[in-house]
């Protein structure tokens, strides 16, 4: 059977999709210094290893950007730092509320496929995968549902126009790429900063009047890091979403007899969503800074060196998967790192999980057929930083 990736020409460059392994776990890039991290083992060491390798990276970066847009940016920071505006954060996303959630998410998917019916096609991720987490993390932080275009516009342009491995990596056009980036968020952080100082004035039941009430050891967040912090929640807490579901229902799609099976075993869906995040890896690659020479796969990295790692490579490894390249909703265990591990393992799973589940169920409840359309087929966002469907125009009944 062809793969997925095969079959819609998945980002042509990544041949670790393609069953072609890294001749080495750990390779330094001789033209732009950075170090690359494939192996599964070595990708979770780096993660788990934050003293060693630190997520402050910026001032590695071959562009300058206003360190204000870094303010409470908790991918930038290692513990303690990081975990005091963890901690902060964290309550937005308990077990309590991601249950409470649940009917809620139920309810608006089932209102956005509404408002898609009776065109005899859908487009997942404009008609459902977007719409639904931007819609549901809007509601935790108090923002208006209505603005969600709006919010879709500036991440998709960030998505598309910027990649991490431009910028470390440099060029004629990092910087130009860096300052059109900020441009497009600039937007986004104006009008957080009106929010803000709406709940300033007047608090409500929300993570963003929390933001603005939180106290810890007598000393209270600025302004500026809860429009990073709300801002970071909104972007990261759709897009892992939206990728989740789309990449999910591609792999479906390709292989018909375990769509069946998902269709008639509920159970699956779970299964076959963490198999969607580990053959397709929403964020492929993330970045760290050796803060201190260390040997790694059998290579001494130097201190003060960018070291990219590559989860989606990592995901795929023979050493740590059987049948690495196959799609397959029974696997178990399943122990892929898209939701990254240790310290940053990402804040917003339980959320995406719940959201992913319940739509997927809705999906299958509503329509009996459901499949990708050859005539119009779906595109994927060229980021080489991010697998995830842009585009995903299914034929229902």
């Amino acid at each position: 059977m062809t793969s997925v990736v095969e079959r819609w020409n998945i980002h042509p460059g990544h041949q670790w999709l393609r069953g072609v392994r890294p001749d080495q776990t750990v390779r330094l890039d001789e033209e732009t210094g950075v170090w690359h991290v494939y192996g599964y083992q070595e990708v979770f060491e780096v993660l788990t290893s934050p003293k060693t390798f630190s997520s402050k990276t910026a001032h590695l970066f071959s562009v300058q950007v206003d360190d204000v847009y870094s303010q409470g940016d908790m991918s930038q920071l290692d513990p303690p730092e990081q975990t005091r505006y963890r901690k902060l954060v964290s309550h937005g996303f308990t077990p309590r509320v991601i249950a409470e959630l649940e009917s809620r998410i139920g309810k608006i998917t089932e209102d956005l496929l509404d408002e898609a019916t009776g065109k005899g096609q859908i487009d997942l991720v404009a008609d459902l995968a977007y719409p639904l987490p931007v819609i549901v993390i809007s509601e935790l932080l108090g923002i208006p549902a209505s603005d969600r275009e709006f919010f879709k516009n500036i991440a998709f342009a960030v998505i598309e126009g910027t990649t991490g491995a431009a910028l470390i990596s440099g060029g004629d056009d990092a910087q130009a790429q860096a300052d059109a980036a900020v441009e497009r968020v600039k937007a986004l952080v104006d009008y957080m900063r009106e929010q803000v100082l709406d709940r300033r004035r007047t608090p409500r039941e929300d993570l963003i009047s929390r933001l603005v009430a939180a106290e810890q050891d007598g000393t209270r967040l600025t302004d500026q890091e809860i429009i990073n912090i709300a801002n970071i929640l909104l972007f990261t807490g759709h897009i892992t979403t939206t990728m989740l579901l789309g990449n999910t229902l591609v792999c479906l799609d390709n292989d018909p007899e375990q769509f069946a099976r998902v269709r008639a075993d509920r159970s699956l869906v779970p299964g076959a969503l963490e198999e969607g995040l580990r053959v397709l890896t929403p964020s492929a690659a993330l970045t760290r800074r050796s803060a201190t020479e260390v040997k790694l796969g059998g290579q001494v990295i130097p201190e003060e060196k960018v070291v990219m790692i590559w989860p989606g490579a990592a995901n795929r490894d023979p050493a740590k998967f059987r049948d690495p390249d196959v799609y397959d909703v029974t696997r178990d265990p399943n122990p892929h790192l898209s939701f990254g591990h240790g310290v940053h393992f990402c804040i917003g799973a339980p959320l995406a999980r719940a959201e992913g589940r319940i739509a997927m169920n809705i999906l299958l409840d509503r329509y009996a057929e459901l499949g990708t359309d050859p005539d119009n087929p779906p595109s994927f966002f060229p980021s080489p930083d991010m697998i995830g469907a842009k585009s995903l125009p299914l034929r229902v009944r």
